[in-house]
């Protein structure tokens, strides 16, 4: 079975509908780095020198390839993340081995066996 990491980075008050988004389209579990930061492509507001920012996540998902854009579409559907600008970014990569995801392997193969 073959897998894809799909990195998502997202406002903190935007975390549990990625989760949620994830889920629904077949994710199994997720990790979440919490107080990420990033910059865009326009600077960041300052008030007195002090940079105005919010917090952000890392949520990490480790999914069975066939399903992977299926839940990447549907985070970026959900959270609106095309049309609104600074809400989040998601990407997938390529997972060459990955040990531990045994138990997910056994609840995915079904899953799998029929779509393929």
């Amino acid at each position: 079975m073959h897998f894809k990491l799909i990195l998502v980075l997202v406002e903190d008050s935007h975390t549990e509908a990625v989760l949620d988004a994830a889920r629904e389209a077949g994710a199994t579990g997720a990790t979440v780095l919490n107080q990420a930061r990033g910059e865009g492509a326009e600077k960041k507001k300052t008030f007195f020198g002090l940079t105005l920012e919010t917090q952000r996540d890392l949520v990490m998902l480790l999914v069975e390839e066939h399903a992977s854009r299926a839940i990447l579409e549907t985070i970026a559907t959900k959270c609106r993340f095309d049309e609104q600008p600074g809400t989040g970014i998601a990407f997938q990569i390529d997972v060459e081995d990955a040990i531990g995801v045994s138990h997910q392997i056994r609840q995915l193969s079904s899953k799998v066996e029929e779509e393929i």
